[in-house]
């Protein structure tokens, strides 16, 4: 029997054509790039380990854990960027860049606290930017997008036609980014890529 050789593909491969879409004149309202690179790893406090797992996370990275809807984290030392965000009471979703073995190494540090679970190939992210972002997003999210309100830094969890969403604030541009679930990918494309035809939108490739 001939060996079966597994390749990962991103959610939205074959799905998102890289180029120009939707209204062809005029800058572009949406530019939106699929995170094909990123790791994730769920992260859940074991009962009543929330306060012992905030110290461990703070000593092993210099990251407060934020206990509200909100994300933290950057660059480390090593030249990595994890963040840390908020995903529910007592649980988070860790998100790194060139981080290898992100869910072996969080085991390690904080698994004797909390409950690790990989995320990078269960997931879709996308990272949103342009003028018009926010009129795209406010097409299918019941939340107020405004800057008064939503500002860099904050997560919402939320729905978008009908599809259940994580959402975060990067800055102040402002650039955005959404997660769902893998299998739910294509069917958030249509929605997303209908709703910025009018505005015009660029889909870029990751090369990260």
């Amino acid at each position: 029997m001939a060996d079966l050789a597994l390749t990962q593909r991103p959610a939205l491969a074959g799905i998102l054509v890289p180029g120009r879409h939707g209204r062809p004149d005029g800058p572009p309202g949406l530019v939106v790039r699929e995170r094909s690179h990123l790791a994730l790893v769920s992260i859940m406090a074991r009962k009543g380990q929330g306060e012992s797992l905030a110290a461990l996370v703070k000593s092993a990275y210099g990251i407060e854990l934020p206990t509200s809807p909100r994300l933290a984290g950057g660059p480390m030392p090593d030249g990595r960027s994890i963040s840390f965000i908020w995903s529910g009471s007592d649980l988070w979703l860790a998100y790194a860049e060139g981080a290898a073995g992100l869910e072996r190494e969080l085991a390690m540090a904080l698994g004797k606290r909390a409950m690790i679970v990989d995320q990078s190939d269960g997931r879709c992210v996308l990272n949103l930017s342009g003028p018009r972002v926010r009129s795209t997003l406010a097409k299918g999210l019941g939340i107020d997008l405004h800057a008064r309100v939503l500002k860099p830094g904050d997560v919402a969890l939320t729905m978008a036609a009908h599809i259940a969403v994580q959402l975060w604030q990067l800055d102040d541009k402002p650039t955005f980014e959404i997660a769902m679930f893998r299998s739910l990918a294509g069917s958030f494309w249509s929605w997303l890529s209908a709703s910025a035809a009018e505005f015009g939108y660029d889909a870029v490739e990751d090369r990260r």
